[in-house]
């Protein structure tokens, strides 16, 4: 755990000083330039003064780097066709069971020839288009800004049935990501 380079990182940010930061905590010049170098573990009511002080949550600084915020910056984002109908999945976000991806569905098109079934839970908004979405008996027009969720392990389908390409925001939950959901 780098509690240390978190404190220094959002002092820093503050233009709070060392000396500053020992005044308002209590706690000694040396103890701070220890901890924010990770030579030595405060305890968790150490941690709760430092955060006071810096005004920021106590969970902040009890994360691990991996659970800290992620970016994916547009030029990076993996993209990849699916199907004889060329579905374009653009690859948003991934994150511990959480997945976002915006689908483009060219006229026509759907999501495969036959409903599917996986694991997890998706929610979905139209950001352009007119689909039908269905799962097990019902059935639904949506358009752009409508917006519908369902457990994916009912066997479900999406298909563009207006005359343009229909672009979806999907976020998906599930805790077996590394299956194709398409």
């Amino acid at each position: 755990m780098d509690i240390g380079s978190a404190v220094r990182t959002i002092r820093k940010r503050k233009n709070i000083t060392i000396a500053q930061m020992s005044e308002g905590t209590g706690l000694s010049k040396g103890f701070i330039s220890n901890m924010e170098n990770n030579n030595t573990s405060p305890s968790i009511n150490t941690l709760q003064t430092v955060a006071q002080f810096l005004d920021i949550p106590l969970p902040y600084l009890l994360l691990e780097k991996e659970q800290r915020m992620k970016v994916f910056r547009k030029q990076e984002r993996q993209q990849t066709i699916h199907n004889k109908e060329n579905v374009k999945v653009e690859h948003l976000t991934s994150r511990a069971g959480l997945r976002m991806q915006k689908v483009e569905l060219p006229p026509g098109a759907a999501t495969g020839e036959e409903p599917h079934a996986h694991e997890g839970e998706e929610c979905h908004l139209v950001l352009h288009g007119t689909i039908l979405a269905e799962q097990g008996e019902d059935s639904v027009v949506l358009e752009e800004g409508d917006s519908f969720s369902w457990n994916a392990i009912v066997p479900h389908y999406v298909k563009n049935i207006g005359e343009t390409p229909a672009i979806i925001l999907i976020a998906i939950y599930s805790n077996n990501l590394h299956e194709d959901l398409l």
